[in-house]
């Protein structure tokens, strides 16, 4: 299967998305830990849970959560093992590539 096909680039455009945001990465990370209530993520963040509601409806729009119900709460995941081992991968061959943040260097040499 060719990388171009559609199924594909949408996949990585649903991960680019969930990741683009400094919030929505901040959540993914938590929940490489464990699985997480929206309150506890709320106040593990230090953000309001109202914010924390809309980026994991986000999360849960790309496929990259999942919600479930545990009594009248609701307990959110990543949606799959595979993405949690995948997210981990990434971090560590990013890391381990180059630690200084360029993309944030291009951004400032571009507003200039």
């Amino acid at each position: 299967m060719a990388i171009t096909s559609a199924p594909q680039l949408d996949a990585l455009h649903r991960i680019g998305r969930a990741l683009a945001d400094p919030t929505r990465a901040a959540i993914l990370l938590t929940l490489l830990d464990e699985p997480r209530y929206p309150a506890d993520l709320a106040n593990h963040l230090a953000i309001t849970k109202q914010s924390v509601s809309n980026h994991l409806a986000c999360l849960r729009d790309c496929g990259i959560v999942v919600a479930e119900p545990a009594g009248r709460r609701v307990l959110y995941d990543i949606a799959d093992a595979r993405l949690g081992h995948a997210l981990r991968d990434l971090l560590g061959v990013v890391l381990a590539v180059d630690t200084t943040d360029r993309c944030a260097l291009n951004e400032v040499e571009v507003l200039a």
